[in-house]
């Protein structure tokens, strides 16, 4: 069975100051065994959360890393760097990464390879416009995503170590939310996907998580559908409302 994965994403928000006094404030309310829990915070305060949430049932993850090593990439963050603070998994793909700075799927491939290669978890994120949501090129558009991002994957990777979040990009810091069954259908959606490019098994044990305008009010209907296996949080997560979220009914 699945285990449903609950991962905040706080962006650019949270000094240092306000992130250790935030993560102080909710970790000991966050002590459940029923889902998985990853914070991802700026790369700024990756290292103090780190000793914060050290022995507690929340995991570290990163929003953003490149797919070199090292070099003359200013500005960028490695994958060594984020194991070096412990980082379990890491957001790419993200519509503001690709929307702001031109983030291809190529690159989100590499990146995806680049993770996996230092045993850290890609929070793979697909999602379409309203546009293309209106026109009716949503399914097509998402597909491209899904098989670009998981271009040379192995099955044990994608199955084990790979969770894709489907964040609709019209409900994305909008208040706006698909419905329970819009997030069903394109999670399904995107198993069976996952299920042509591999095989039963990679389709089964992936998970998909969803994204977009989260809070208490909507999370345990969104989050007791068969195929949506967790959510990616934004806004919500820098709040008391992410407690109340990763602890829904």
């Amino acid at each position: 069975m699945r285990k449903k994965i609950i991962a905040g994403n706080w962006k650019m928000n949270y000094t240092l100051t306000e992130a250790d006094n935030f993560v102080n404030e909710i970790k000991d309310r966050i002590n459940t065994d029923k889902v998985e829990v990853v914070l991802c915070p700026n790369n700024i305060c990756l290292d103090r959360i780190s000793d914060i949430i050290d022995n507690t049932n929340i995991k570290l993850g990163a929003q953003n890393v490149y797919f070199e090593d090292k070099g003359a990439y200013t500005g960028e963050t490695s994958a060594d760097m984020l194991l070096s603070v412990d980082a379990k998994y890491c957001i790419i793909g993200h519509s503001e990464r690709r929307q702001y700075f031109a983030e291809t799927d190529e690159m989100i491939n590499k990146k995806a390879k680049k993770l996996l290669e230092k045993n850290i978890i890609p929070i793979i994120c697909v999602g379409e416009t309203l546009e293309q949501r209106e026109s009716g090129v949503l399914f097509e558009h998402i597909s491209s995503q899904i098989k670009n991002a998981l271009e040379g994957i192995s099955s044990d990777d994608a199955k084990n170590n790979i969770v894709i979040a489907y964040e609709p990009i019209w409900a994305i810091g909008t208040g706006k939310t698909a419905t329970s069954m819009q997030a069903e259908e394109m999670c399904k959606y995107i198993r069976d996907e996952v299920r042509k490019l591999y095989d039963e098994k990679v389709a089964d044990g992936i998970r998909i998580q969803y994204g977009g305008s989260v809070k208490p009010s909507n999370a345990s209907e969104i989050l007791n559908m068969e195929d949506i296996d967790g959510a990616l949080v934004g806004g919500a997560s820098l709040t008391n409302d992410f407690v109340a979220i990763v602890n829904y009914d």
